[in-house]
């Protein structure tokens, strides 16, 4: 039933009765219902037809016959190839430092953490970790969109530095299975290294007695900088099917990590949708009141450009 259809006149049944306007189409219980109850943002049908199996990577059980030119996706891919092969040394040394930088700065606001803990904190830190970890699922949804959405791989610096694996990913999404815990975590920890470095400075400049007005957004700091840096391990932990730690497969039972089939929305092409990665709680409601396509229209308004021309590109790439 089209919503467009229904008459202006139509009111409280109590109020107007049938014969007051008798163009009114009678409506069922049934039918309302079926309006109001939130349809999925992709469908089982559409998840199969349009993402890779990860639990059968390239669907080679499905068919003998299938050879490795034929596969839609997979590491087979002629550019899931190319473009893993952008990895170089100087990215490699990029993430080494990021990571030990940021690991080293962790331990030191930890410290700073519990030395400065009160029990009474207690009620004000647990609601500034879930908005720290609410803002880090917000950032990597941000981030995320806009590496996938925007950009070239023939961009300098950022190009195969940065938007590479975002590309690789969509043709091939068990690339980063296959990638070491430096690879996986380098970019995400580099992110939270100037968010922890803030906060040491906080703790190092505050006068002591003071310590208590700013422990509540040192918390909040703290837990929007850890989820951060371990978003891309629980976004490649979200594209593991097999070995999976049993404590890791508990976090995503009950999302409070980001699940596998959560995140297998995403992954269905073009790729436009579900792109919040720390926990994924903000998927919904940002699909709900359509942030991104909202986002890419004004950007497309702005700027001219189309979203993910770059993706669609390297994801045709044949030859």
């Amino acid at each position: 039933m089209d919503i467009i259809s229904i008459s202006p006149c139509i009111k409280r049944t109590s109020e107007v009765g049938k014969e007051d306007c008798p163009h009114i189409p009678s409506v069922s219980k049934s039918e309302i219902q079926n309006f109001l109850t939130p349809r999925p943002v992709k469908t089982d049908q559409e998840i199969i037809e349009s993402s890779m199996a990860e639990d059968d990577p390239n669907c080679i059980s499905e068919d003998e016959d299938t050879t490795f030119e034929k596969v839609r996706w997979g590491r087979h891919h002629k550019g899931a190839k190319i473009l893993a092969n952008f990895y170089s040394s100087g990215k490699r040394t990029q993430e080494i430092i990021c990571v030990y930088s940021c690991i080293s700065l962790m331990f030191i606001n930890f410290y700073f953490i519990l030395s400065h803990f009160r029990m009474d904190y207690f009620s004000k830190v647990v609601l500034s970790g879930v908005c720290g970890i609410l803002t880090a699922d917000f950032g990597s949804g941000l981030v995320h969109w806009g590496a996938d959405t925007w950009g070239s791989i023939e961009l300098p610096i950022i190009g195969k530095n940065f938007l590479r694996p975002f590309r690789e990913h969509h043709i091939d999404p068990t690339s980063i299975t296959r990638h070491d815990w430096i690879e996986t975590n380098g970019d995400n920890f580099m992110i939270a290294i100037p968010i922890l470095s803030r906060l040491t400075w906080i703790f190092y400049m505050t006068p002591k007695s003071e310590i208590p007005e700013v422990y509540p957004f040192c918390a909040f700091l703290f837990l929007c900088s850890i989820f951060v840096a371990i978003t891309n391990q629980i976004h490649k932990w979200s594209h593991t099917y097999f070995d999976l730690p049993f404590w890791v497969q508990i976090l995503q039972n009950y999302h409070i990590i980001l699940p596998r089939k959560h995140h297998r929305i995403h992954h269905v092409a073009p790729h436009e949708t579900y792109f919040c990665i720390t926990t994924g709680w903000l998927n919904y409601p940002l699909e709900k009141i359509r942030f991104w396509p909202t986002l890419e229209s004004i950007v497309t308004l702005i700027t001219g450009y189309k979203p993910r021309e770059d993706d669609l590109k390297w994801a045709s790439k044949t030859s």
